[in-house]
């Protein structure tokens, strides 16, 4: 059994998302967002979104976890924080020693629904189908919970 940890990197509600892959069964487990508050300090931010996922991996011990790849967006202070707060999250998991995996946002959209360009919604009704019983917190949850999936699709194809 194999545990991935999902990760949707932002500054202002990074999503996480855990499932369980058992034979080649995927299984939801839990799933969050870590919401910051935007009259806070940048460096709190930053350590809120640190110290609540080292919480999550340590309650639900991950064995690999996978980020989404992010781009550029056309204000070079938003691009500057989320590249801040990706760097927290992209690290988090390696201080735990457990190995991290990017994916772009087309090639998760593909392995979860099948097409590279999908709305967010028909990533969410693919993600509550593929994991039954799994009702995400929010956008963000769910995101994470579509990257451990593609995870998922991509690490079986590398045994």
């Amino acid at each position: 059994m194999v545990r991935i940890l999902g990760l949707d990197p932002s500054l202002s509600s990074t999503g996480w998302g855990i499932i369980e892959v058992e034979n080649n069964r995927m299984r939801y487990v839990a799933d969050g967002f870590i919401p910051t508050d935007t009259k806070l300090p940048l460096p709190e931010r930053l350590a809120m979104i640190l110290h609540t996922l080292e919480n999550v991996i340590e309650l639900y011990k991950p064995d690999e976890a996978a980020i989404e790849q992010v781009f550029l967006n056309s204000n070079p202070t938003s691009t500057i924080k989320l590249g801040m707060a990706r760097g927290v999250v992209i690290m988090t998991p390696a201080l735990y020693n457990i190995p991290v995996t990017e994916y772009e946002p087309n090639k998760i959209k593909k392995a979860v629904v099948g097409v590279g360009k999908a709305e967010k919604t028909q990533v969410e009704t693919m993600v509550k189908i593929l994991l039954p019983g799994c009702k995400p917190k929010n956008n963000d949850a769910s995101d994470a919970l579509a990257i451990a999936i593609c995870h998922n699709s991509f690490r079986t194809m590398r045994k």
